[in-house]
């Protein structure tokens, strides 16, 4: 059995897997980004129903890191 200090008691807002809680990524993460800025990221984060805290696992805030990148290429650098 896990102790408490490494139970997996953090979800996944997009895959719903546990995790633990020190490996948290929220969408702040993408505030170190050159581009796009990350008022746009908040912005398109929240068309999506997704806020500044909601907790994500590695694999799926990257998904959303490239999601987001894409869309910022494609439709905002012309």
């Amino acid at each position: 059995m896990e102790s408490k200090k490494n139970a997996k008691n953090a979800q996944c807002k997009r895959c719903l897997d546990k995790f633990r809680e020190k490996e948290i990524y929220t969408i702040q993460q993408f505030q170190y980004r050159k581009s796009p800025t990350y008022d746009w990221t908040k912005e398109f984060f929240n068309v999506l129903g997704i806020g500044e805290w909601d907790s994500f696992c590695e694999e799926c805030i990257n998904y959303y890191g490239k999601i987001s990148n894409a869309v910022w290429l494609k439709y905002c650098t012309k």
